[in-house]
């Protein structure tokens, strides 16, 4: 009985700290697994109803956790740039996926154009404007009276690049530049229309399609500006996991939800 005694209190306190041990290290492993399984998704305005959804659905499928960050595809692609921890960027043109590539923060192999859209002229959901004709002479300036227009900054912002491009062929952009108030991204012009601070946007279709404060009154031709193009990549410092993300982005599957949201699918849908 004394053996047995003096024994216990060695045993106990042994366990215990071999119990600790292993605990101590499963918590330390524990974040490495979770950082492992997680991507981070650099992602124009644009793109942030349609994305969200199909990240939610590759994270049930996968269990890889996306992280999105949305803004002016310009703000994207100089974080980047910057060393933004980003693993994957959709860019809403050309243009700045290119910066990106020139400046070697684009694994440029893995460049796909992704999706495409169209841009419209909007106005507040009870606005009196209704059914404008936009083509050659089209009176931008007359139609906004004394209030402003809203779309993305036309020197950086994509859908404010793509929207100049448009009045100046149209020949409506000299009368109307000084109205216009230019915004940090698409969705930033979108809420300036639907709470009424602009009295007429420009903002791509599939952003008009998810705010409900605006209405569509007129669709660009599409042959007014340069092809819109959303072209998909995977930086330099992308995790493993970013290759299966894209081919994932390609699948019939976020077809299907791309084409909800208004996109035209450029690429080819695999299974």
């Amino acid at each position: 009985m004394h053996r047995l005694l003096t024994h216990r209190p060695f045993t106990r306190p042994l366990a215990g700290l071999f119990i600790a041990i292993t605990l101590l290290c499963g918590s330390a492993a524990s974040p490495a697994l979770a950082q492992d399984k997680s991507l981070t998704v650099f992602a124009a305005a644009s793109m942030k109803n349609a994305l969200d959804e199909l990240d939610a659905a590759y994270t049930a499928k996968t269990g890889v956790k996306i992280t999105a960050s949305y803004a002016a595809s310009s703000v994207l692609a100089k974080q980047i740039e910057q060393g933004a921890p980003a693993d994957i960027f959709v860019s809403a043109d050309t243009d700045w996926m290119d910066y990106a590539i020139a400046k070697k923060s684009i694994n440029e192999p893995t460049r796909i154009n992704l999706l495409g859209n169209s841009i419209v002229l909007i106005a507040p959901k009870d606005s009196g404007v209704a059914n404008v004709t936009i083509g050659q002479g089209f009176d931008l300036a007359k139609l906004a009276g004394a209030g402003k227009i809203a779309t993305g900054d036309v020197s950086s912002v994509p859908v404010g690049k793509y929207a100049k491009a448009a009045l100046e062929k149209l020949g409506a952009w000299d009368a109307a530049a000084p109205k216009f108030a230019m915004a940090e991204s698409v969705r930033a012009a979108l809420t300036l229309v639907a709470r009424q601070e602009a009295v007429l946007g420009i903002v791509y279709a599939t952003d008009a399609k998810v705010e409900p404060g605006v209405k569509i009154v007129g669709t660009f031709p599409a042959n007014s500006h340069p092809p819109i193009i959303y072209p998909v990549a995977a930086t330099t410092t992308a995790k493993t996991e970013a290759k299966d993300y894209l081919t994932f982005l390609q699948t019939a599957a976020a077809k299907a939800v791309f084409d909800k949201y208004g996109f035209s699918f450029l690429a080819s849908p695999t299974n």
